[in-house]
Order: C-alpha cells, then structure tokens, then sequence
C-alpha cells in the first residue's frame, strides 16, 4: 500500500479552502441513490435541515413494539439523528432502549453510573466544564467501534449546552471528485492518547495501551447498511494517515476534519429535560458546545457496540 501512496504526487488544499471559505450550494443527498422512501406510518417526522435530523413525535419508547422499532431504526439511517422530547425514560429504561440495537459497552475513561455499567453519566458544573466541543465520532479508537448513541437530558442550562451533529455522508458528497479518488483505500490511525491519555501519568499510559492499543480505519468507510460512503476521520481521534508523509497527511487530515464545520451538512438541537438523541456514530459526528459554565448541565448516554469499519 506504501509504495502505491507514494507513487501519487503530494497532495495539497485547494487554495480557497486554506483559508476556510466555501461558496456557492452545496446540496448533498439525504439518502444513498437506490434508497426506497416508504412513508412512516407509526410516527411522525419532523425533519429540522434537508439531510440530517428529524424529530419523531408519537412514540412511547417504553411500549414500543417490533414493527415501531422497524420504523424508528429506519428513519435513523434515513436521518442519521433521531430527538424526541420529553422521551418519557428512566435511568433503567434508558438503558433497555439502546439494547435493542445490540450489545452496549462500558466505556473505559469516562464515569459510568455504578449500579448501570453501560450509562456514562457527564455532569458538568463551574468546577467539572465541557469539553466535548471538538467534532467526534465516539470511541473511534475502538478495534469496533460504535453503531451509535443514546444521549438523554437530565439537568440543562436554562441557555446554551446544545448539541450539534455533522452529516459525514454529505460532506464526502461534497468533496471535489479527484479527492474522492485520491482518498480511496487511504487508511487513518486512531488512538485515545492524546485525549484521555492526558490525564494519566506514563506508567498508566502503558499499562492501559496493552489493553486499547491503536486502531486503524478507513478513511472513507461504507455504511454496512446503506451502502453509502461516509467520512470517517475525526479532530481529536484520528492521529495520522497511514503511508504519507507526516506534513502532506497531516494537512490531507486536517482538511478532511474540517468538512464537519459546514453548517449545510449540520443539524443543531436545544435540550430540555427528559430529551432523548439517537444517532448513528458510523455516519455523523458531533458536538457539544461548551458555553453555559458556571450553570449545570446533566446528561446520560448509552453506547451500542458496532463493527468493524470497511
């Protein structure tokens, strides 16, 4: 694979782009080309942009039969984010949803409630800030990582702490064709040290890495269910692309983080308490803006383990 890198010239930005302008349309489609829309007959949809987001209202999460889910799982891979207010869950019932999708992990770096392993509890106040403003795919360092996640509001801010989420299909849409090319069978490393890894001492570090070594991914994955192809490289998880030279992959990759800026391939939702998000971590990223601190702010999310990325 090295030699075949290589053998292309080194890749540089376009100019407009070095300096993070972008004009003119850009309509990407929401779903891959032989998609088949059927109407939702269960529920109804709200979409909040033309690719990514919709609201699903008339649905109880608790009581929800096979055919719902049917429905629901559906409209998450058409829309990539699911929100549903005042989604009706428990702590416990929280937790039974996201099995539905399959196994849930435990994630190893972060707090997780005691008596449910598999629920991350962030609870951010004026001592304990935000710090997931940096546009992510969760646990992407993971061998495996996720299908998605379970995001659900237990104390907000009465102003800020929105959620935003990037459409990683659409930003591949959009991307110049010879860059689509030049990035086919391109592979990224992705790793937690240098944002969990942070705040252990070396000796942890070590000892940790023996159980979560690296990961390599492609960097335009296919979505094992649609078939579409997604971006799948991140600003604080994906260190390098495998078989460049550091400085061009290093700004290949930076280029690449930055599609997730577009606000044509956004969708932004404000919580109140008892909101529940959905979404597909294999096709979108996201992020937490961090500007309500000195008030509180409470969420609950479970993780569905997902496969391997091709």
């Amino acid at each position: 694979m090295t030699d075949v890198l290589h053998a292309h010239e080194p890749w540089t930005a376009p100019r407009p782009f070095r300096s993070g302008l972008r004009f003119g349309p850009q309509v990407a489609a929401r779903t891959p080309a032989d998609w088949v829309d059927r109407p939702y007959e269960r529920f109804e949809l709200r979409p909040l942009t033309p690719t990514i987001g919709a609201e699903v209202v008339g649905v109880d999460l608790v009581a929800m039969d096979d055919d719902t889910f049917a429905e629901v799982h559906r409209a998450l891979l058409e829309w990539k984010v699911l929100f549903f207010r005042d989604a009706g869950l428990d702590p416990e019932s929280h937790t039974a949803l996201g099995a539905r999708w399959g196994e849930l992990e435990s994630h190893p770096f972060l707090i997780n409630r005691a008596d449910l392993p598999t629920t991350v509890r962030f609870e951010k106040n004026e001592a304990l800030t935000g710090y997931e403003n940096v546009w992510h795919s969760d646990v992407s360092w993971r061998a495996v990582p996720s299908l998605g996640s379970l995001l659900r509001a237990v104390e907000v801010p009465p102003t800020g702490g929105d959620t935003l989420w990037a459409d990683m299909a659409a930003a591949y849409d959009c991307l110049d064709p010879a860059l689509q090319e030049r990035l086919d069978g391109l592979e990224a490393v992705h790793d937690w040290i240098d944002t969990f890894g942070m705040l252990m001492d070396p000796e942890e570090r070590e000892r940790t890495r023996e159980n979560f070594p690296p990961s390599v991914h492609p960097v335009v994955r296919t979505h094992p269910e649609t078939g579409r192809k997604t971006l799948y490289v991140n600003a604080i998880f994906t260190t390098g692309i495998v078989g460049l030279d550091p400085e061009e992959g290093d700004q290949l990759l930076e280029h690449l983080c930055r599609q997730a800026d577009h606000p044509e391939y956004q969708c932004r939702w404000k919580w109140s308490v008892g909101d529940l998000a959905i979404w597909d971590n294999r096709a979108t990223q996201h992020y937490a803006t961090s500007d309500y601190s000195p008030q509180r702010r409470v969420m609950e999310r479970v993780t569905v383990i997902g496969d391997r990325p091709f």
